[in-house]
Order: C-alpha cells, then sequence, then structure tokens
C-alpha cells in the first residue's frame, strides 16, 4: 500500500515428554519433521503459510497433544520449502505493493502544487480577484470524499493510502485558507470547513494508533461521513446536467433524509446484520462514487464545449493516471473490490480517458499519446501477471473473480 500489520496468532500445547533412551546416532536415512502452519492475516482475505522442519535426531522423542497442531513425519521436506518459497514470493509482492501505494503521493502532490503556487502568487501581488474562478463549493465535494476514504483506509490499516488521503485533505484545505485570504470564500463557510477537517484528521489518526475513547466518537463520526456523502453524491451527478434539467436541491435533499433515517436505524438496531453492514459501507462507497463521477462530469463538459479540451493539461492527465494506477496492484492484491474499480476508473476514465481526448482535438503529439496507452496496459497487464503468481493460480481470471466475489472455500 511496508506497512505494520497485527498478526495475532497463537499456539498453545501441552507437551508432554516421554523419556526413552537415547536417540541413536544420525545417519543418512533419518527423516525430518516438517511442521505446517498457517495463520490468518486478519486485514486480508487470504492466509500467509510457513512452514517449520525439525530434525528429530537432535531432539528427543516427544508428543503433542492438542487439537490444532499437528506434527506430520516425513521424509520428503520438499513440500515445506514449496510452502516457504510461495510465502517469500508473497511477501516479496506485498512489500512492493506497498511500496507503489507510498509512491502515488508523489504525482498526486505534483498535481496539487502549480494550484497552490498559483494562488500564492496572484495573493502576494494582489491579484484577489483570480481566485474567485476556483469553484470552491466542488472542491468541498472532493473533500469530503477524501476524509471518507481516509477513514475507510484508516480501518483498514493500509498506512500508505492514509499518507495519500491525508495529503488529499490537507492540500485542499491550504487551497480554502487561500480562498478565504482573498474573500473568494465565505469565512463562515471557512471556519465550518476548518473544523470538519480538523475533527476528522484527530479522530482517524487517534483511531488508527488505538487511542480514541470512547469508541462512540468514531461512530458519530461514520455516521457524520455517511450521511455527508450520500448527500452529496446525488446532487453533484444532478448538477452536471444543468442547465438541461431543473436546478434544484430536491436529489441532495432527498438522499439527506434517507441516510439520515438509515443511520438512525442501524444505531437503534432496527435493521438486520445485513442492513447494518450495508449502512457501515456506504460512506466508502460513496467516496469512491464521487471521484468516479469525476470524468464522467468532465467527458460531458469536453461533450457540449470541444474547444475547452484545450484548456486541459495533458501532463495534469498523466499524472492523475500515474497516481491511480500505481494504486490498482496493491488493492487487486488485497481483493479490495471498491478500492480497485474507484483506482481503475480514475486511471483509465479520467486520466487516460482525457489524453485520448487530447489526441482526438490534435492537443499532443501521437508519440505522447502511445507511449501513455503503451504504459497504461503494460502496467495492467503486469499487475495482473505478478497477482497470478503470488496466489498460485493458473489464470488472471481466477484473480479477478476472487476480487468481485470473494476466495472460494
Amino acid at each position: 500500500m511496508a506497512m505494520p500489520h497485527t498478526h495475532s496468532t497463537t499456539a498453545i500445547a501441552n507437551r508432554q515428554l516421554l523419556h526413552s533412551p537415547p536417540p541413536p546416532p544420525p545417519s543418512s536415512s533419518s527423516s525430518s519433521i516438517c511442521l505446517s502452519l498457517s495463520r490468518n492475516n486478519h486485514n486480508y482475505n487470504y492466509k500467509k503459510a510457513f512452514s517449520l522442519t525439525l530434525n528429530p535426531d537432535n531432539l528427543p522423542n516427544f508428543r503433542l497433544r492438542h487439537p490444532n497442531l499437528v506434527l506430520l513425519r516425513k521424509p520428503i521436506p520438499s513440500s515445506c520449502s514449496s510452502t516457504s518459497s510461495s510465502s517469500d514470493r508473497f511477501g516479496e509482492w506485498d512489500s512492493l505493493t506497498a511500496k507503489f501505494a507510498a509512491a502515488s503521493n508523489i504525482p498526486f502532490l505534483l498535481l496539487q502544487l502549480p494550484q497552490i503556487i498559483l494562488n500564492a502568487r496572484n495573493l502576494l501581488s494582489g491579484n484577489k480577484s483570480a481566485l474567485l474562478a476556483i469553484p470552491w463549493l466542488g472542491m468541498l465535494t472532493g473533500l469530503l470524499g477524501n476524509l471518507s476514504l481516509l477513514s475507510y483506509f484508516a480501518k483498514k490499516r493500509e498506512k500508505e493510502v492514509i499518507v495519500v488521503q491525508t495529503l488529499g485533505v490537507v492540500s485542499q484545505y491550504v487551497v480554502f485558507a487561500q480562498l478565504a485570504m482573498a474573500e473568494a470564500m465565505p469565512l463562515s463557510y471557512f471556519l465550518i470547513t476548518s473544523a470538519v477537517v480538523v475533527a476528522g484528521l484527530l479522530v482517524n489518526f487517534l483511531n488508527y494508533f488505538y487511542l480514541l475513547n470512547p469508541p462512540s466518537f468514531w461512530r458519530f463520526w461514520e455516521d457524520f461521513i455517511t450521511v455527508g456523502g450520500l448527500s452529496a453524491l446525488p446532487q453533484v451527478m444532478w448538477s452536471t446536467f444543468v442547465p438541461y434539467i431543473p436546478n434544484t436541491l430536491l436529489p441532495g435533499a432527498s438522499a439527506f433524509l434517507a441516510a439520515l433515517t438509515a443511520v438512525v436505524l442501524a444505531r437503534m438496531g432496527k435493521l438486520s446484520d445485513k442492513g447494518i453492514k450495508f449502512v457501515g459501507a456506504i460512506s466508502g462507497w460513496t467516496a469512491t462514487l464521487l471521484f468516479m463521477w469525476m470524468p464522467v462530469s468532465q467527458m460531458w463538459t469536453n461533450f457540449l464545449n470541444p474547444n475547452n479540451i484545450k484548456g486541459l493539461s495533458a501532463f495534469s492527465m498523466l499524472l492523475a493516471m500515474i497516481g491511480n494506477g500505481l494504486m490498482i496492484p496493491r488493492a487487486l492484491l488485497i481483493r479490495d473490490f471498491m478500492w480497485f474499480l474507484g483506482s481503475s476508473w480514475a486511471s483509465f476514465f479520467y486520466g487516460y480517458g482525457n489524453i485520448v481526448c487530447l489526441y482526438w482535438f490534435n492537443s499532443i503529439s501521437r508519440e505522447f499519446f502511445l507511449a501513455a496507452t503503451a504504459g497504461l496496459f503494460l502496467w495492467i497487464g503486469m499487475a495482473l501477471w505478478r497477482d497470478t503468481v503470488v496466489h498460485g493460480h493458473s489464470s488472471p481470471l481466477t484473480s479477478l473473480r476472487e476480487l468481485v466475489f470473494g476466495a472460494q472455500v
């Protein structure tokens, strides 16, 4: 996403030593004891296996008495080495995908810095009117999405992606502060935004380090982002097509009432277990769908005003494609369908999709387009191939099936 994972594997066995004559001297015919254990990784939907080979010639005869721990005397320790090799491959790819996810901070930071620097220059030169063109209401939606995903990944203990989402929150807040200084954003809205940002960061990091007490604080925060996210999503989608449809707040208001009702019923225990689980997953999915809607909105704008495509930065679209693409292998490895869908969608339809539009309208060179195309598809192919290998599958389709439907037990 290397990240600290909490593995709680405890094996308690009552051992009864049976005294016997000294063991015979080592011989070439002596066999090894192969002890194979598997432990559940509570963060992921997979099992890691490890093995231990003991030479009985160097140990007294003993017997284990535990229903869940079995020693098998095998003359062929090759299975142990095979399991160990498979585990090593998985561990290497696990570490590498975490580094890929951490590296996505670089393109995302490069996406935000130009706007922040430009705003600072305009403020220093006294050109406050230039900041009036920045749509701060739309940025509030992005901020809510980052906070929701920050909470989602904080629960999953994916520290590399926590840094990515935190960077998104902080960089957008810096822009809000610049807008407030230029009086392009009402002070009251900025103060409310500041309170939400500070509370969101504090609650998430206290929860990540197990310092949040009582747990009701976390539940209240989850309810807040659930109601906020579900209210914003239909309103943003509706606003995309104005003025072709009436300009109204009805979609957002209706979604707000529905989300509030669902949260209250869940907290009162009036919903089934599946219903409570569904409500708990709303915030993550609404945040993902908010970001997935961005390329749809951009494509709609390009369709209505083809001349505006020339105002897009090809370098910015490339950074968006790279940043989201770097997270795809990690999402695939840990079988997080929501994360995989959001990252793939943004990489293909927002980053690469706008590069296609730029090429279609002759705004970029053919070499730039072909390089971006080859790079993206080779990267996705590599991710699918490596995931297939480390999981021991014969086809990438098996990995994709596990991603969508879960591993078959």
